[in-house]
């Protein structure tokens, strides 16, 4: 009887910390995972999972030029550092380099137009991947951008059409999903 209350006490403590959106380095997915330092190294998931998601991300290959946008917008960096429970879409550096160099470079001179399309890759609520697929749709910080459909099942999801190249990342106060197209708000 002992190992049925200790197997149901884990399993509902395993099912409350999935309906919390936290992940483990161990949870992720993706094809590009591989792609990020190994270990402690900076950059890797498990130097990543202790900082808040901004300072994460400044570490991360693969989203040098979300960094670069993100810090175009005064006070953005701190905003997602210091709030809890976010899901972040983040568009690797070649969902940015798909947008042109010049449109990247125009964006960035612009937080007016940077900041909306952004905001509409922040979820003000904590996800992992079976939480976002229970979901079907979210709704960002860009409320007006319209819903975030997202689909699929199992390693192959995608978040309005862009495919997740390496999801359930684990920081302190977010869960990221670095995907391969920068979404865009309606409007």
């Amino acid at each position: 009887m002992p190992t049925t209350t200790t197997t149901a006490g884990a399993q509902m403590g395993a099912a409350a910390a999935a309906a919390d959106g936290v992940t483990t380095a161990a949870e992720v997915f993706g094809p590009s995972c591989k792609d990020l330092p190994q270990g402690d190294a900076a950059g890797g998931l498990t130097s990543m999972g202790p900082q808040p998601v901004a300072t994460a991300a400044s570490t991360n290959p693969l989203l040098t030029k979300l960094v670069a946008a993100v810090k175009a917008i005064p006070g953005l960096v701190d905003t997602l550092n210091t709030t809890d429970n976010l899901t972040i879409f983040a568009p690797a550096d070649p969902a940015f380099a798909a947008l042109g160099d010049a449109q990247f470079q125009e964006l960035a001179a612009n937080p007016a137009a940077l900041a909306p399309i952004l905001q509409f890759h922040v979820v003000p609520k904590r996800y992992n991947r079976d939480g976002l697929v229970a979901a079907g749709t979210v709704k960002s910080l860009n409320a007006a951008g319209g819903d975030i459909k997202i689909e699929g099942t199992g390693d192959d999801i995608t978040i309005n059409g862009a495919k997740v190249l390496c999801g359930n990342i684990p920081t302190k106060n977010a869960t990221v999903f670095v995907i391969d197209t920068v979404l865009t708000p309606k409007g």
